[in-house]
């Protein structure tokens, strides 16, 4: 029987639910926690996370948990663990270190005394005296203490997953490519509507709304540590990945559409999309949010709009807010989905939200205020 592995995606605080959905939409079984889901899978199935998930930083093994209060504890726990499964005597493993309410407060002690039992374990394993040369495949360990509970995990993915690949320019506060995707993944959105961001920076909104509509998997054109790795069965890779290509859906019409009011904002939005080989996908144009007007009765509005983080920006920043206001309180069709760290938004806007989520870009706190369009009425 094929082996299957605990597995946990990290996500951003306020994500883990669309996170949970995500992998309950791939077929696993799920535990949501603060910052993580866990599930379990096969070598296929980590593959197949780090290609599909939209929403999460990485993917990465649990090696193994267990309790400990002492150094002695932890070193005799790591021991234990089955590291010559996950690495060869010459890999070369960094660890890296956390902890939280407990015990063991040092940080770098928790991490040389992990390197150390790993080490020792290695030596027996492999019957090796002399030191280990650190020359082979490299394997990112991690170990976290949370409250006294030890958990070493082993990362398969790499650089994050909000590395697509596509973004060859960004602008000013540009947003994640994996937050971007789960405010696509938070509305109501169908690839039979039109989608419209109105201040659409660098375009990673409607690149990642785009990517949704032709069910394009985000991880497609890079590749993850998880197969530099010499016991993973390398045959996967191509199989996996002709398994995504099928699974692309090229003929649906999308109608995408991105604002802006900066001419050289517009050029590096094209530009990155064409990258994500979807300029035939997305219509980008330079207008600014209080002209924009929609053709049809119906559809999705995504808006990052600046947020007015420094003085004298929160001025101009309301002023966009009262004009958007104005704009798209006639579209009562229309779902409108603005994500701010103005708490005074809605005051200015001049409606009150169907719904706020409370996320966060990086450190900064913001909410993501949702307007829910009045149902079609049935002719």
């Amino acid at each position: 029987m094929e082996k299957k592995y605990r597995l946990m995606a990290t996500v951003a605080a306020g994500l883990e639910s669309v996170l949970g959905q995500e992998l309950k939409d791939l077929g696993f079984d799920v535990q949501v926690e603060n910052y993580r889901v866990f599930f379990e899978g096969t070598q296929a199935d980590i593959l197949r996370a780090n290609l599909w998930l939209r929403t999460a930083d990485r993917v990465k093994i649990v090696i193994g948990s267990f309790h400990a209060t002492t150094f002695d504890e932890l070193f005799e726990g790591i021991k234990a663990l089955p590291m010559e499964d996950y690495l060869n005597y010459d890999s070369e493993f960094p660890v890296a270190g956390r902890s939280q309410k407990s015990a063991l407060h040092s940080v770098p002690d928790v991490q040389s005394i992990t390197k150390k039992a790993i080490v020792s374990r290695l030596q027996e394993a492999f019957h090796v005296r002399t030191r280990l040369p650190e020359t082979g495949f490299f394997a990112q360990l991690e170990v976290m203490v949370t409250k006294d509970e030890v958990m070493l995990t082993l990362d398969t993915t790499g650089p994050s997953l909000f590395k697509r690949g596509y973004r060859v320019e960004k602008g000013p506060a540009p947003l994640k490519e994996n937050f971007a995707a789960a405010l696509v993944l938070l509305t109501n959105w169908k690839k039979d509507l039109p989608f419209v961001d109105p201040t659409c920076g660098s375009g990673t909104i409607p690149i990642e709304a785009a990517l949704i509509g032709r069910n394009l998997a985000p991880g497609l054109t890079r590749d993850f540590d998880i197969e530099k790795m010499d016991w993973f069965d390398h045959s996967l890779s191509d199989t996996i990945r002709d398994e995504a290509e099928d699974q692309a859906d090229y003929d649906t019409p999308l109608n995408i559409r991105g604002y802006d009011i900066d001419p050289k904002m517009v050029k590096i939005a094209q530009e990155n999309a064409k990258h994500a080989g979807l300029s035939q996908d997305i219509t980008f144009e330079a207008l600014a949010a209080g002209d924009w007007q929609p053709e049809e009765e119906r559809g999705v509005l995504v808006a990052n709009p600046p947020y007015g983080q420094r003085l004298g920006e929160l001025e101009e920043a309301e002023g966009l807010y009262k004009q958007m206001g104005a704009v798209y309180s006639r579209l009562s069709y229309w779902s409108k989905y603005i994500l701010t760290s103005d708490l005074s938004f809605e005051k200015v806007f001049g409606q009150k939200a169907t719904k706020k989520r409370k996320l966060f870009n990086g450190q900064l706190r913001v909410d993501y205020f949702q307007f829910w369009a009045k149902k079609a009425e049935k002719k």
